[in-house]
């Protein structure tokens, strides 16, 4: 009895978040958080901040959406930078490597646009991998509740310097 050809891997595509995917990444966010995505420290700062669609990256195969990483735009002690969040990623697609390429290419959209800086909340654990640090993150405030050590920074370009201060609206 001879094996079964393993199915192909479908191919990935990422590219910027269109005004037509916002139906879809809004359900994928709601399927992976659930309500409890409303009681966080970055829902407070994504009330305030400019969306970034040129910025957020969406993976799609064919017209299936299976992953999302989206940006905005915010200020930290008078300085504008990039705010990411939230990553979402289909269940079933998860440990599939999603998550990293889309928040690699995410950043790379933002130093391509000019961008400074990252800040995120998450663990470093992770994000690290692509980059991300809670050394930086230290001196960055959030407003509301959270746990300093989950706020992490990425500087986009060498001379990017320090960030301090509260992150707050352009």
């Amino acid at each position: 009895m001879s094996a079964q050809p393993a199915e192909p891997a479908p191919a990935i595509t990422l590219r910027s978040e269109r005004p037509q995917d916002g139906a879809a990444v809004d359900a994928l966010i709601a399927r992976a958080f659930g309500p409890g995505r409303y009681a966080k420290s970055s829902e407070r700062v994504r009330e305030f901040a400019t969306f970034a669609p040129e910025l957020s990256v969406c993976a799609w195969s064919g017209e299936r959406l299976l992953g999302c990483a989206r940006m905005w735009r915010v200020r930290v002690g008078g300085r504008a930078v990039t705010f990411r969040g939230p990553l979402a990623v289909e269940l079933g697609e998860r440990n599939a490597g999603f998550g990293a390429r889309l928040i690699a290419r995410a950043c790379e959209a933002a130093a391509a646009a000019g961008e400074s800086h990252v800040v995120l909340v998450g663990d470093e654990a992770y994000f690290g991998r692509v980059g991300f640090a809670a050394a930086p993150g230290r001196a960055v405030v959030m407003p509301g509740p959270v746990d300093q050590r989950r706020v992490l920074v990425r500087a986009l370009t060498a001379d990017a310097g320090e960030l301090a201060g509260m992150v707050a609206p352009l």
